[in-house]
Formats: structure tokens, C-alpha cells, sequence
């Protein structure tokens, strides 16, 4: 995935947002959205602030990284390419050896309701997902 298609993906997102519902103050933003998916399917290993301190932390081999350091690691970009890469599978992390973490792509993918939408079922949590990433950086 490319990072004009992560962007394009994030403004249909985005608009599908704003379209759904009436524009209010307490409307949720892309990142929000994010937030939900991330405290529901990462903060047991990640923590909810993505720190890395997660309940299933000591039950791990190799401790999750501070996600809210990407950027300061990537000498201060945000690859968004790279972490929709990792989330959803195509980008294998050595610290995640075997399958440990979950291949969320192929997961959300899995709960579409037909074959047509997987890939932008799974796109578009995956958008999300990265939203909130970026929205958690350390500056």
C-alpha cells in the first residue's frame, strides 16, 4: 500500500464519517474512531496509552515497543506505509518472531460480509488503526 493510497483511503474514511451522521461538536474524528479498535484488539499487549505496559505484557516473550515513539524512531516521520504494513501482515517484525501478533488484515478481512468488501473492510479498520498512531506520537 502505498502512502497516497493510505491518504485517499483515510479521506473516504473520513467522509463516510461525516456523511453518517449530522456535524456535531461530540462527533467522533478518524483518530477517535481508531482509538476504539486499538483499546479492543491491541491495548491487552499495548497497553492503552501504547506504551507498551499491557495486562498479557508478562505472558509475552519479547515486550511490545512504546508505539508512541514511532515516529521519534523514524527520525521523526510518521511511516504510515510501514505501520499499516506491520498491522495488517505484509511487514514482518522480527520482535514479533513467529505469528505472535495477530495479522489484523486477514482478520478483518475474515469478518466482511462478502468477499467483494474484505479488502476495503480491512483497508478501512487498518486506516484507523494507523489515524490513531499518529494522533499518540510523542512530539
Amino acid at each position: 500500500m502505498r502512502k497516497s493510497g493510505i491518504a485517499v483511503s483515510a479521506i473516504l474514511v473520513a467522509g463516510a464519517l461525516a456523511v453518517a451522521t449530522p456535524a456535531r461538536a461530540a462527533d467522533p474524528t478518524v483518530a477517535d474512531v481508531g482509538r476504539g479498535y486499538f483499546e479492543q484488539y491491541c491495548s491487552g499487549c499495548h497497553g492503552l496509552g501504547g506504551k507498551g505496559d499491557g495486562a498479557f505484557v508478562p505472558y509475552l516473550k519479547v515486550p511490545p515497543p512504546d508505539l508512541t515513539t514511532i515516529a521519534k524512531r523514524n527520525g521523526g516521520t510518521f511511516p504510515e506505509t510501514k505501520v499499516a504494513e506491520v498491522i495488517d501482515g505484509r511487514r514482518r517484525l522480527a520482535a514479533h518472531g513467529t505469528a505472535d501478533m495477530p495479522i489484523w488484515g486477514q482478520r478483518f478481512a475474515a469478518a466482511a460480509p462478502s468477499p467483494q468488501g474484505e479488502q476495503a473492510s480491512s483497508r478501512g479498520q487498518i486506516i484507523l488503526f494507523v489515524a490513531y498512531l499518529r494522533s499518540i506520537q510523542e512530539k
